[in-house]
């Protein structure tokens, strides 16, 4: 079981945005939510290209900050999210991605339970220093 992701132990990091500053990459934030149900899937990063390439697919394309590549999502798990349209905030250093999922979920993770990816990141709920399933 890998601990991180499957733990009920919080193991918060503080750390990222000051590793991907020091990476020297020029993105934002994108929150990536279900259209239709307005739940969140998750948070990934896009740098121009990676926005560029959303709007002229359709699909959520973001950066891998710890990998240092476009991400096509779903390209080799085969859960694309459709983009519906894609929306900027006041500050304009932010941006949501609405989204459809076409596939098993959102998450690389997978639900013990099924075996079948999770719909979204966010299937556990902070209580203190610990975790509790949803």
């Amino acid at each position: 079981m890998d601990e991180l992701e499957e733990g009920l132990r919080a193991r918060i990091d503080f750390s990222k945005l000051r590793r991907i500053g020091e990476a020297g990459y020029d993105v934002v934030p994108v929150v990536l939510q279900d259209a239709d149900d307005g739940s969140v899937l998750f948070v990934g990063y896009a740098n121009e290209l990676a926005l560029r390439e959303t709007l002229r697919t359709r699909r959520a394309v973001l950066w891998s900050t710890s990998r240092g590549e476009l991400w096509r999502k779903g390209e080799t798990s085969g859960d694309v999210l459709e983009l519906v349209d894609v929306r900027v905030n006041c500050e304009q250093n932010s941006l949501l991605y609405r989204v459809r999922a076409k596939g098993e979920g959102a998450c690389h993770t997978r639900d013990p339970a099924t075996g079948r990816h999770r719909p979204g990141c966010y299937y556990r709920r902070l209580l203190g220093d610990d975790l509790e399933p949803l």
